[in-house]
């Protein structure tokens, strides 16, 4: 049995403790397209969603220790924004059981034994009923949603940024942000002041890069009169200016050694002194610390205090790339749009379906804040209903520029009457030209050639037994 209508990239967890039935949900799972893995209790599979959040999990509902409805309801409390869809199966299916099990919010309640073409319809119809579900959302956010806390996202990735954000927010620690430069590391750190209990007290935010050396320990714990030469008065420090509330420390990986041994024992027990001062005084900051570099090798080079890496590390939240988020491009170049819109006065409808497929294929090394900008470029130079290529800044088109046509083809390929290769032949080439283009994204490949994915797949398995029979 063929199904047409599954969507690319969907995510499933199988939870079964019978070893040969998971295995083969799991095969059968992944002849259709899909991603699949399998465990064989609920507390495994817990630990498999803190990093590899599923579309759908299919449990067996009596598993050793937790149960599959202990798991819908644990992972229903752990990702109230989007929770994946429950499909449960068991060999003692029951209709006050199947009612208890849909109450709780499982899509579907299947018994055992299965027949796998029924399997399949029913994991296809939850896939499609999600995917509808999402769009909608996608197009309430474009109209109406202010987002998380000025986050935007529907991806998997940027809904479990929006889990963790939630959950670190409660807690008093410090928090390691991690991200490249562009990804959005201060509004993460707005958005945990936000949700947090010093929301009502203030935010404040530091570049250590921006500030003179030798004025760091001033600015950050304050002096007092007299303190240093110039130091006319007293003066509060950002620790003091922040205190019942949240403090940033943007790339900290930028402070000095001496001064993050100060800040240390600033964390270790809520305590500053002011320059000048013979007193310590008590401070209570929620202190949050930005980095887009690797904190861990620097400790390595000598450049960063292990132990206070250590004690930034309890809590640490990694902001994905863009290029790791594409489905949200759309959706975040629609908010930009709306925004420039406002600025400008304009009403432009949205972008072509070339600007989209360029904007897709880019890899934004400058994440959200090079798209931003590219889509004010835009916005400014569009006096039309829809953005156009032209309109992109000329780096996006010039590095995005893929051709369908024989002139695209690696060079290494000779067209001269000695080389001549078959149409099937040229086909080939091409797709892996098309392959190498995209960094092997198979979903980006398939679209530019306008072809499904399993039809690529069929087309590289073609030519892999093609190489190995040569």
């Amino acid at each position: 049995m063929t199904i047409h209508t599954l969507p690319d990239n969907a995510r499933i967890l199988i939870v079964e403790d019978d070893q040969e039935l998971g295995n083969l949900l799991k095969e059968e799972v992944l002849d259709h397209g899909l991603e699949a893995r399998w465990t064989g209790s609920a507390e495994e599979a817990a630990q498999i969603m803190e990093k590899w959040l599923p579309d759908m999990v299919i449990t067996d509902l009596r598993l050793p220790g937790a149960n599959g409805l202990d798991l819908l309801l644990k992972t229903h409390r752990d990702y109230p924004e989007t929770p994946p869809d429950f499909l449960v199966i068991t060999a003692f299916g029951t209709i006050s059981k199947a009612v208890e099990t849909l109450k709780a919010g499982a899509e579907d309640f299947l018994t055992k034994p299965l027949d796998l073409d029924h399997f399949m319809i029913t994991v296809s119809r939850i896939l499609r009923n999600r995917r509808l579900r999402m769009e909608i959302s996608m197009i309430k956010s474009l109209l109406h949603d202010d987002g998380f806390h000025g986050l935007f996202g529907k991806s998997r990735a940027m809904n479990l940024l929006f889990d963790q954000i939630r959950r670190v927010a409660k807690a008093d620690g410090p928090v390691l942000i991690v991200g490249e430069s562009g990804t959005g590391k201060e509004l993460v750190a707005r958005a945990i002041h936000q949700e947090s209990r010093h929301h009502e007290g203030p935010f404040l935010a530091v570049n250590c890069a921006g500030v003179p050396e030798h004025l760091l320990e001033s600015e950050f714990f304050g002096h007092k009169s007299g303190a240093f030469t110039g130091a006319g008065r007293s003066r509060d420090g950002l620790f003091a200016e922040a205190h019942n509330g949240t403090l940033l420390l943007d790339e900290i990986s930028e402070m000095p050694l001496l001064l993050q041994a100060k800040l240390l024992r600033t964390l270790q027990d809520g305590k500053i002194r002011p320059v000048g001062a013979n007193h310590e005084q008590e401070t209570n900051v929620r202190v949050l610390a930005a980095t887009n570099r690797d904190l861990e090798q620097e400790t390595k080079n000598g450049n960063f205090r292990d132990d206070l890496f250590f004690r930034l590390e309890t809590f640490t939240l990694n902001i994905p790339p863009l290029r790791d988020r594409q489905e949200d491009l759309e959706l975040l170049a629609g908010k930009f749009l709306q925004t420039f819109n406002v600025q400008t006065g304009k009403n432009i409808q949205g972008f072509d379906e070339s600007s989209l497929l360029l904007l897709e294929q880019y890899p934004f090394p400058g994440n959200v804040r090079e798209l931003k900008n590219a889509v004010e470029r835009a916005v400014t130079f569009c006096d039309g209903k829809l953005i156009l290529p032209r309109h992109l800044p000329s780096r996006i088109r010039k590095s995005t520029a893929l051709i369908p046509g024989i002139k695209d083809l690696p060079t290494r390929t000779a067209w001269n009457s000695e080389h001549l290769k078959s149409l099937a032949m040229v086909e080939q080439d091409y797709i892996r030209h098309v392959l190498e283009r995209v960094q092997g994204n198979k979903r980006k490949a398939a679209s530019i050639l306008g072809i499904g994915r399993r039809t690529l797949y069929r087309k590289l398995d073609q030519s892999g037994r093609e190489e190995q029979d040569g």
